[in-house]
């Protein structure tokens, strides 16, 4: 997963971020342009453009109407909640009247998430087979119209939307950012913040990584000193945090309201220091070690052999199953040096089948291939372009024999890699990661061998060893997160480097309104740049 070197605390971090090139909010984005953004300069790029014809304007008049279904007007709301402070309109949603903005369910041939979008004098229609899918298109029209519709007060418009229709589906069904909330803990606040930003680019998983040697984040009734004792600090000896029961469900439900999906992540038999902290009875000493807020890895570890161990399991498993209505659930199994492989696959072989048992898909860091993947289990790659022929030989076995995968090659998507040496967040130890490197690849032909099948999609972690305030998510995020949502959504086809970065530019505006800091990459044409 990660290979983590200990880091010194950063100071002066914001004046090194200002120098570093943060971009400046506060600063107005360009008033909004008179003629309407090319209809095909989104991110993530469409599958099908096919430009033409008169825009729409939206006007005091536009009305937003919905099929006559919870969901539909749900999204509907939600559109309408984007565009009312910006445009200063009522935009009223409803079942009736013509004209405006429509979304409607119809055709069936464009899958769970895909849409189209016709837009012509008359008006903005979105059809899609199902709700998320009117959803992702919402997420387009955003995009098309001028990057002062985020903000929070009313701004001049006026507000087109080139004529014309697009057409789009997802290459993958897995299209997800990881949030490490153990290093660092970010309350439910930030995390909802997150959710909005991964929406806006079409990501339909957010991973939340809950547990590891410097904090427990969600609480468990039958173990209780997790969250309370193993949940108190963090890395540098903050005050930590963990989410209640309650906390967590409101996450659930929010991601939920924007399409995504939250896969948990409680990692183990490694990197689970603050649970050993927490209950004496889970070392294979019977000794509860230190809090530990550092950074080191790979120096802990379950006691395999313990009855009380898989006691444990069982009822963390069983909790969190109970509170994630999502499909996967996620078993970590990186880095699990003090565990000897007899006893990480004797571990392996139990815990599948209990997560299974609470009705969950497994999914585990890649290491899981050095034992027995459960079957329909999905094993998280990040290992490196160079990473040794026989670990990716392991990993494309498993990937033959029936197990998907989900890649995050760390110097590639890890969104806590460094942009280059003197970034001053983030670590360097898979390497240095210019927006370039982040979306020059192709998922279908990362690991020669593993069938195109098995990739089920990509993922972004950001990790959080050096990361502490909400502006140090969007700084490392941002220009990165995009692109690699444009690996997990669009065809290969309109993979292209070139016409990408000017696409990315556009976006720089719809940030700074938005209130997101974020890298001014030298090798993106910003305007004004």
């Amino acid at each position: 997963m990660r290979e983590h070197h200990r880091t010194p605390r950063l100071l002066g971090t914001l004046l090194l971020v200002a120098a570093a090139g943060f971009s400046v909010v506060g600063s107005a984005p360009a008033a909004a342009a008179k003629t309407a953004s090319p209809l095909g300069r989104i991110v993530p790029a469409p599958a099908s453009v096919d430009p033409g014809g008169s825009p729409y304007r939206i006007t005091r008049d536009t009305r937003i109407r919905v099929d006559d279904s919870r969901e539909v007007r749900q999204v509907g709301e939600y559109l309408a909640g984007i565009l009312r402070p910006s445009t200063g309109y009522r935009l009223p949603v409803g079942s009736q009247g013509g004209g405006g903005i429509r979304l409607r369910l119809g055709d069936r041939s464009s899958g769970d998430e895909g849409y189209r979008l016709d837009s012509g004098r008359n008006g903005v229609t979105i059809t899609a087979a199902e709700p998320a899918g009117l959803f992702r298109g919402v997420q387009t029209l955003r995009q098309l119209l001028p990057a002062a519709v985020e903000k929070n007060s009313v701004q001049p418009g006026p507000w087109l939307v080139a004529g014309g229709t697009i057409k789009d589906t997802p290459r993958y069904g897995y299209r997800g950012a990881m949030l490490d909330v153990s290093r660092h803990f970010f309350d439910v606040g930030q995390v909802k913040r997150y959710i909005d930003e991964l929406a806006l680019y079409k990501v339909n998983k957010l991973h939340l990584h809950l547990s590891d040697d410097q904090g427990w984040r969600i609480a468990v009734d039958d173990w209780p000193r997790l969250a309370a004792y193993g949940g108190s600090t963090q890395v540098g000896g903050g005050r930590g945090g963990f989410y209640t029961k309650a906390q967590y469900t409101e996450i659930v439900r929010y991601a939920a309201s924007r399409y995504l999906e939250v896969v948990p992540e409680i990692d183990m038999p490694g990197h689970t220091n603050a649970a050993l902290a927490s209950y004496a009875e889970l070392n294979c000493d019977g000794t509860a070690p230190p809090l530990y807020t550092g950074t080191e890895v790979g120096f802990s570890s379950l006691c395999v052999d313990k009855p009380v161990t898989y006691d444990f399991v069982d009822d963390v498993i069983r909790e969190l199953a109970a509170l994630t209505p999502g499909r996967y659930l996620h078993i970590g199994g990186d880095e699990a040096h003090s565990t000897s492989h007899a006893d990480y696959v004797t571990f392996m072989d139990r815990v599948q089948p209990v997560v299974a048992k609470y009705g969950k898909t497994v999914i585990g860091w890649h290491q899981l291939t050095g034992a027995t993947p459960a079957k329909g289990a999905l094993a998280q790659y990040w290992g490196l372009d160079d990473t040794s022929a026989a670990e990716k030989a392991q990993v494309v076995k498993a990937a033959q024999n029936g197990t998907g995968l989900v890649l995050s090659p760390a110097d590639r998507v890890y969104l806590d890699m460094k942009y280059t040496a003197d970034t001053p967040l983030g670590q360097d130890w898979a390497g240095l990661v210019e927006v370039r490197r982040a979306y020059d690849w192709d998922p279908g032909a990362y690991l020669a061998g593993a069938p195109g099948s098995s990739i089920r999609g990509v993922e972004a972690p950001l990790w959080t060893e050096t990361i502490v305030t909400g502006a140090d998510l969007d700084y490392m995020a941002f220009p990165r997160l995009p692109g690699v949502a444009e690996l997990g959504w669009s065809p290969a086809s309109t993979h292209d480097w070139d016409t990408y970065k000017v696409r990315l530019a556009a976006q720089g505006p719809r940030w700074e309104a938005r209130g997101i800091r974020y890298y001014r990459s030298p090798q993106v044409p910003w305007p004004g740049a």
